[in-house]
């Protein structure tokens, strides 16, 4: 494994930490405040930065975005993400340890299998791992495309059906997908600069979302879907659309393996047993 590969990992780490401490922060702030409109987006927005808490937040979720974006321009995007994914197992099993809660049986799977991705990832990075590919560009915007279209009619018609909790982390997820899968597209510089554009928006909608979803139902209903999508799709879109090379034999196996570990126990930890959604 090469030094800016150790390097991406620990920049991952540290990113996925903030981030899901900062959901759980915004989530309470969110919650407390008068009722959020996307018709009022003035006065929404005015609210959120006027409270201290929110704003603490948003500025732990920045700091980690930063951190993932220095990951990313080390190594590839699905490494990355994994890292991203299986982090979050850690992290619970921590966050309640510090808080001296029992983990369900569900989530306590989940951090088993999210922490073997994570140990089966790092045996995998013996048979090498670089920057990643490029891919085609048309191929990118199709599925940028594709992945807001899902996420503006999940929004119009899952509302009715989902609630507005689980459709508000569904379609969060799917926008911060698209600005995750960007982040990579704009650290390899070059024309690809322009997706700065879909970056701005998918971050920006997601965490629009994301705060109406906080008001109507708890943050690892919320947080969690949002994160099962956002860890997912961008693990998918680094080996379809940009080519991410995997290593073949018995490494390329256990890489592959460890994608669909961090992912599963992403889906464990996204939403608990006992949260229905509202």
């Amino acid at each position: 494994m090469s030094i800016s590969t150790a390097v991406a990992i620990v920049l991952a780490l540290l990113s996925t930490t903030l981030t899901n401490l900062a959901y759980l922060r915004e989530h309470d702030a969110a919650a407390a405040l008068p009722v959020l409109s996307m018709r009022r987006p003035v006065h929404s927005v005015q609210l959120l930065l006027g409270d201290r808490s929110w704003l603490l937040g948003f500025a732990m979720k920045s700091t980690g975005f930063l951190l993932y974006a220095a990951a990313l321009a080390l190594a590839s995007l699905s490494l990355v993400q994994s890292i991203n994914a299986g982090g979050i197992g850690v992290l619970a099993y921590v966050s309640a340890q510090m808080s001296r809660r029992h983990l369900s049986g569900r989530e306590l799977s989940g951090v088993i299998v999210s922490v073997l991705g994570l140990l089966a990832l790092a045996v995998s990075l013996v048979g090498g791992s670089g920057e990643g590919g490029h891919g085609s560009t048309a191929a990118i915007l199709l599925w940028l495309g594709a992945s807001g279209a899902v996420a503006l009619v999940v929004l119009l018609v899952g509302r009715a059906l989902l609630g507005l909790a689980v459709a508000a982390g569904v379609a969060g997820g799917l926008f911060f997908a698209i600005g995750d899968i960007s982040t990579k597209l704009v650290t390899q510089g070059g024309a690809r600069i322009g997706f700065l554009v879909t970056l701005v928006l998918g971050y920006t909608l997601g965490t629009v979302l994301l705060q109406l979803g906080y008001q109507s139902g708890g943050a690892l209903v919320v947080a969690g879907l949002a994160t099962l999508l956002t860890n997912a799709l961008p693990i998918a879109a680094g080996t379809v659309v940009l080519d991410e090379p995997v290593p073949g034999g018995a490494y390329g196996g256990l890489r592959v393996l460890a994608f669909v570990a961090v992912t599963a126990g992403a889906f464990l930890l996204a939403p608990p047993e006992d949260q229905a959604p509202t």
